[in-house]
């Protein structure tokens, strides 16, 4: 690469990438789509792996082609709600836990419909239940080994500069310097890079570099031309990207500097002007329906499957300590409002007001069923209820006594931005192994940091991923109390 300032002084040789036979034949703008196939090819292939161990195993008559075929609309359904979570970014690739929680989720839901259709349908004689379920099992293993592959191939790609890539010219200004190494490590080969002036007197200069870079493309195989340049000098940039417009090329904004940052939150349009979202509002109508919805269907089928349950564990705790089986306390909800909150009691007190002791290990307070209620979380079942009336959320962060809200507000910044969704029974810091008692403000800062990531990222995918680790972190234990 030949770096050069705006009079053509050549200043260094730059870029020190791998030999063009070391590389691969895959450029980085490609992994989306090839992601996306490897899916495909990886569910068709769990479908012929199905339908030929019922063959093998049961010596079944069945026409290997007709069951293998149900891999066809399996992987359509499969891939189209993966891309519109954008599971098949390459950032998205690189993180192995949430790619995996997400296959997960998303496999389990197609895996239901699948069983749904099979019986709205009467198809249980086309697509026997054994098929399904070595097609189910095996197309869940298959997809997480493949992210795996996947995860690891990438990593190599970006560490060792593998990617294949065009040729590009880079203009940068003296603050996008660190483009190149971005650029590099994506697989481009920047044939030239020329630093552009950004002053009211350079315009003469500015003419001189463009012409040069005009030049030298039509007489090379230059494929795009890119600009590391802040936002803030777009109004004295927009000058020599007009004049490139007599060439047959892309050209793109790298956005470097401060003002970088608005590039990476989400924009609408109103009217003609596009609006940068600074932070996230309320959910929107089509959302917070889904959710509801969500969560009313979610509350009311647990309470009904586990109605009996819930009836022997309120009699036990009446005949094991003195007091109401359910407590109650005052809890912070939506917006700061105030709401009361159900649980099986597990404490011999029933504290609510300005002082509420924390639960800590081998505390004399709890009862001889409190503790083991605490630890597999059946105390908090009745928070069901909670949601069925509106004040919480199946999902959403954990509401805390009106006496811990006021000291947390001022240990942590930014404790109040929880507020802005409903309190939940579980969430993405319980998930995470944030749950349980806060002793100390890093604690808490902990939990608050992941609390705010699930409400900046919302959506129902996330929401399902939640649910579906839950049982998971149950068995799991961390931190229970």
């Amino acid at each position: 690469m030949r770096r050069f300032e705006y009079n053509s002084a050549p200043l260094s040789s730059l870029g020190n990438s791998p030999p063009r036979d070391r590389r691969w034949p895959v450029e980085y703008d490609s992994i989306e789509i090839l992601a996306l196939l490897a899916d495909v090819a990886t569910i068709f292939a769990a479908g012929l792996i199905a339908a030929f161990a019922r063959k093998l195993l049961i010596g079944a008559p069945e026409d290997i082609t007709r069951l293998a075929s149900v891999a066809l609309p399996t992987s359509v359904v499969f891939t189209a709600v993966a891309r519109s979570f954008n599971l098949y970014l390459p950032k998205s690739l690189l993180e192995l836990r949430n790619q995996l929680r997400s296959v997960c989720a998303i496999w389990l839901g197609v895996s239901c419909l699948l069983v749904v259709t099979m019986f709205t349908l009467q198809m249980k004689d086309e697509i026997p239940w054994n098929f399904a379920l070595i097609f189910g099992i095996a197309g869940l293993t298959l997809l997480i080994a493949q992210r795996v592959l996947l995860r690891d191939a990438l990593r190599k790609g970006l560490a060792e500069r593998r990617f294949s890539g065009r040729k590009i010219i880079l203009v940068t200004d003296e603050a996008g310097r660190d483009v190149v190494n971005t650029l590099t490590d994506l697989g481009y080969f920047i044939e030239m890079h020329f630093t552009l002036p950004i002053t009211r007197s350079s315009l003469r200069r500015q003419d001189e570099l463009i012409g040069k870079i005009i030049d030298h493309t039509r007489e090379t195989e230059i494929r795009e031309i890119f600009f590391g340049v802040s936002p803030d000098h777009w109004l004295r940039l927009k000058r020599p990207v007009a004049a490139l417009r007599v060439l047959p090329l892309r050209v793109r904004l790298v956005p470097t500097g401060a003002s970088a940052d608005l590039f990476h939150r989400p924009s609408v349009e109103l009217g003609g002007a596009r609006c940068v979202e600074l932070q996230r509002g309320p959910l929107s109508p089509v959302e917070l329906f889904a959710k509801r919805a969500l969560d009313i269907c979610l509350s009311a089928t647990v309470l009904m499957v586990l109605s009996p349950l819930l009836l022997l564990v309120a009699v036990v705790i009446k005949l094991d300590s003195r007091g109401p089986a359910l407590f109650k306390q005052q809890r912070c909800g939506f917006n700061g409002r105030h709401f009361t909150i159900y649980k099986f009691r597990t404490m011999s007190v029933l504290e609510d007001g300005a002082t509420v002791v924390q639960a800590r290990a081998n505390d004399s307070r709890l009862t001889r069923l409190g503790g083991w209620l605490r630890r597999t979380s059946i105390d908090e079942i009745p928070q069901l209820l909670n949601v069925l009336e509106g004040s919480m959320s199946v999902v959403g962060p954990r509401p805390h006594a009106l006496a811990h809200e006021s000291e947390f507000d001022k240990a942590v910044r930014n404790y109040a931005y929880r507020r802005r969704v409903k309190p939940g029974l579980t969430g993405l810091a319980q998930i995470k192994g944030y749950r349980g008692p806060t002793p100390t403000p890093a604690s808490i800062e902990r939990r608050v940091k992941e609390d705010l990531r699930y409400i900046d990222n919302w959506s129902l995918g996330l929401d399902l991923t939640i649910l579906v680790q839950t049982p998971l972190e149950l068995i799991r234990g961390r931190n229970a109390l």
